[in-house]
């Protein structure tokens, strides 16, 4: 059995770890907009919003969001800040592909959400990078 070497999870009183929770409780928000009120979220998003029969894709939405703060705040309690660094690197796919998504559906013609997909991409690049010169020091878990 290995001894572990130091604590996990990040230190609390780090202005990252705040960064990552407030992140962690965003996400969580958003996952139960989308599950309880679909048609909100998809004002947010940025399309309209589709005929009931049609509206699973909102709760993926929702479904996808919610684990994904889940996720965060998860591994603030059990990871280090590499391992941080590498699920944001990751995540920034998803709101790449959100800006994608709407440019292809509505063009141009909804710059507000295009912006706020791609700040969303800017905040999970940044924070990425952010705890990746932050973990400098870490000896384990992810990649050196």
């Amino acid at each position: 059995m290995m001894q572990s070497t130091g604590s996990r999870g990040l230190p609390k009183s780090e202005p990252s770890t705040w960064l990552v929770w407030a992140l962690g409780l965003v996400f969580i928000g958003l996952g139960f907009l989308f599950l309880g009120a679909p048609g909100i979220g998809t004002l947010l998003f940025g399309l309209p919003a589709p005929e009931w029969t049609h509206i699973g894709y909102l709760f993926a939405i929702g479904l996808r969001d919610l684990a994904f703060g889940l996720y965060l705040l998860i591994l603030s309690f059990t990871a280090n800040r590499r391992i941080l660094a590498w699920i944001f690197a990751a995540t920034v796919v998803i709101p790449v592909g959100d800006v994608l998504i709407v440019f292809i559906s509505r063009g141009l013609s909804a710059p507000a959400h295009l912006l706020l997909h791609g700040a969303s991409a800017a905040v999970m690049a940044g924070a990425s990078l952010w705890l990746f010169k932050q973990s400098s020091h870490d000896n384990t878990g992810g990649f050196s």
